[in-house]
């Protein structure tokens, strides 16, 4: 049988999309099929605690996504045995101006780029929705001027209150040595929200014992409180990653194309 090349995804990877603490921070990028002009973007931060993990966790997604016409890009950060926070979201906004600047080359369309996070990833995403060209979150990391808002975000069973102490085995490494209230709640995305967050989607599993589903219900609350265009979906009994079962990860994949085709409009043919 014959293998129709042209519907495949192009992956390119290693692509230095900035610096942070003195060194190139790299991305995956996943182009659709037939490299469609002015297609909408999807920027992929993975999970592992802040402390571990790296970008090759969501290239599924990458690549489930990239086959609907989203042009993905999975990006590194630098962790925390590396650097204490802010440095986390200074190099997620830095992806995110460097996907804008160089929305030309990459053939997408700089109005429409969302951001999609697992677990820590999916805290930042959360982050960078409610903080968007904040001087304190922006960084070093290039491309000025740029612009980090997003048009849609997602959350995959992300923490959304520090103070509360969700995940909180791995935030002492995140704060460092300061890990007073007020600055932890700096860093939670319940403190970001107003009515002109972002449209927003969670999903959880209830039987998440790493991050309570209950911080992805409290999101949710408080986006409906604001007004905001905001849905959640609950997996029965799950624990955390069950995306990472092929058969959940396709069904969070096809959540995932319904709500950006809503919210970012549908990809064209190429």
């Amino acid at each position: 049988m014959a293998i129709d090349t042209a519907r495949r995804v192009t992956i390119e990877e290693d692509v230095v999309f900035g610096t942070g603490g003195g060194r190139d921070l790299k991305c995956d990028v996943f182009t659709p099929p037939g490299g469609p002009a002015s297609a909408p973007a999807v920027l992929l931060v993975h999970g592992g605690g802040w402390r571990n993990g790296d970008r090759k966790q969501l290239r599924g997604y990458g690549i489930l996504l990239g086959r609907e016409g989203y042009l993905c890009v999975a990006s590194e950060y630098r962790l925390s045995g590396e650097a204490k926070w802010p440095a986390q979201i200074h190099d997620v906004k830095a992806t995110l101006r460097w996907m804008r600047a160089n929305s030309e080359s990459l053939s997408i369309d700089p109005e429409r780029i969302a951001i999609e996070g697992n677990s820590a990833g999916g805290h930042l995403a959360l982050v960078a929705g409610g903080t968007p060209n904040l001087p304190e979150f922006e960084g070093e990391g290039g491309n000025p001027g740029a612009g980090t808002q997003v048009a849609a975000v997602i959350s995959i069973y992300g923490p959304s209150d520090l103070v509360g102490g969700e995940a909180s085995e791995a935030i002492g490494s995140l704060m460092g040595s300061d890990t007073s209230e007020a600055r932890m709640r700096g860093a939670s995305p319940l403190m970001s929200v107003t009515s002109d967050y972002p449209p927003t989607m969670l999903i959880h599993g209830t039987g998440d014992m790493t991050v309570p589903w209950q911080s992805s219900q409290r999101m949710h609350e408080a986006l409906q409180e604001a007004g905001v265009p905001v849905e959640a979906h609950y997996f029965a009994e799950q624990p955390h990653a069950f995306d990472s079962e092929p058969a959940y990860g396709r069904q969070t994949a096809a959540l995932m194309r319904l709500f950006l085709a809503r919210y970012l409009g549908a990809p064209q043919e190429a």
